[in-house]
């Protein structure tokens, strides 16, 4: 009998996996989706690069991180009245471009300026869009302990 309702259980999924594999539902992921599963992960990691002086890495985030707000901003086009693009070029496009400056000069002291300038813009941004609850900071410990965050050996 329980196999047998087991079975009932696992055809059930299935055909419901089946006809939303058919007819997926209209899902748009919010700004906060986007902001927790794809931005705030890459500024961790990019803080954890940097700090293990690992420039090429530092870099490979740095970059990912810009490909991810760009991404956002054709994903979620408005943040209440205001256009996505606008905010990011305004928050974290120069702290962006003064992070790639000093990952090419290997600058440990400019890295450090220009991460907590972008944090700040982050903060700032989240503030004029009416999330002032959220508020990222360096990250205080290392929240991916299957990745080497130093240079490669």
């Amino acid at each position: 009998m329980r196999h047998a309702i087991s079975l009932l259980v696992l055809l059930a999924a299935g055909l419901s996996l089946s006809a939303f594999a058919a007819d997926p539902p209209d899902y748009r992921p919010s700004t906060s989706d986007l902001m927790t599963g794809f931005i705030q992960p890459r500024h961790a990691k990019l803080f954890l690069a940097g700090q293990a002086r690992n420039w090429d890495l530092a870099e490979y985030e740095r970059h990912n991180l810009g490909g991810a707000f760009a991404r956002m901003a054709a994903a979620a086009p408005k943040i209440g009245d205001a256009a996505t693009g606008d905010l990011i070029a305004a928050s974290v496009m120069p702290p962006l471009a003064d992070l790639e400056t000093a990952i090419k000069a290997k600058d440990d002291k400019a890295f450090q300026q220009a991460f907590d300038t972008l944090t700040a813009g982050c903060n700032g941004c989240h503030q004029a869009t009416g999330h002032p609850v959220v508020m990222l900071k360096r990250p205080a410990g290392d929240p991916y302990p299957d990745q080497d965050f130093g240079p490669p050996r």
